[in-house]
């Protein structure tokens, strides 16, 4: 209803009560919400999967090691034999004795006889790395009528930069041989046009009578041997690993066969033999020559 003109202004006691009502208000506006949302926010809750969060962790930084080679000390050991063999204990002030004890100084010199001849020629031959930087290394040494042999033990840093020899050599026997297979060239090749491509092969490459193209086959590289060392080369045999060597008639195209062929090779200083492995292929009625193989190798 509207205020009476006769009502004065709202009393302290009304504005409180009107207050009252207000935050009573207020207060049910809010319990109504929070039941309202609650079984929504359940809800939401439930229907949400289930999410886990994992830490990742740092990965750990790859150590990279590079995987030092040693370098092996037996240039240092026969440097060592070299000067030892030449030093004499009674001239420990010689450059050969100063030499030999800078690289071994606990080593004893040896006590030549008066005249006693140098070595001619002293090189490593044999090094086995043992652990922690030990080495064993034979040295061979070229003397005017003999070759000697000598074990030295040597203390080498990985870099080769500190090398010290560790004790007096010691004189051992020279290598034994080794047990060889059979040969595989058990073929006896007569006189005829496998010989004579092989002659005239060997000719042209070791004295360079001629070119040493016209005897390969398709896609085979040969250079001859520059400068040339001998004046005359000399067939002296030919053997085969394949029956097909023996024949006198040039087998069809395609038929590669393997020869060793034995030669003299003669120059202005003397007379040298030489052995080489061969392989030919047969092309158009005659012999070519497919590769080369010196020393037991690979072909060439």
């Amino acid at each position: 209803m509207p205020a009476s003109p006769h009502e004065g202004p709202p009393t302290v006691a009304g504005l409180d009560l009107e207050r009252t009502r207000r935050r009573v208000r207020m207060g049910r506006a809010g319990v109504w919400a929070c039941l309202v949302a609650g079984p929504l926010a359940l809800a939401f809750t439930v229907t949400q999967p289930n999410v886990r969060v994992v830490a990742q962790a740092t990965p750990a930084p790859v150590r990279t090691t590079q995987a030092s080679v040693a370098v092996d000390p037996g240039g240092y050991a026969a440097e060592f034999i070299d000067a030892w063999l030449r030093a004499d204990a009674s001239r420990p002030e010689s450059r050969f004795a100063l030499r030999a004890q800078q690289l071994g100084p606990n080593v004893q010199l040896p006590e030549p006889v008066d005249g006693a001849k140098a070595p001619q020629r002293v090189s490593a031959v044999r090094s086995v790395r043992g652990a922690h930087g030990l080495w064993s290394v034979t040295v061979a040494v070229q003397d005017t009528d003999a070759v000697r042999y000598f074990a030295v033990p040597v203390s080498a840093s990985s870099s080769g930069s500190a090398v010290t020899v560790l004790g007096t050599p010691a004189l051992v026997a020279g290598p034994g041989t080794v047990k060889t297979a059979a040969s595989r060239y058990t073929v006896d090749v007569p006189q005829g046009p496998l010989t004579e491509t092989v002659g005239d092969f060997l000719s042209a490459y070791l004295s360079g009578s001629g070119e040493v193209e016209r005897y390969l086959a398709p896609r085979t590289e040969l250079a001859a041997v520059t400068p040339a060392v001998a004046d005359q080369v000399g067939l002296e045999t030919v053997s085969g690993r394949e029956q097909a060597t023996a024949g006198q008639q040039v087998p069809g195209d395609g038929t590669r066969v393997h020869v060793q062929a034995s030669a003299t090779a003669h120059s202005a200083a003397g007379r040298w033999p030489l052995s080489y492995e061969l392989t030919l292929a047969a092309r158009g009625g005659r012999w070519e020559i497919a590769a080369l193989t010196s020393g037991g190798g690979e072909e060439q």
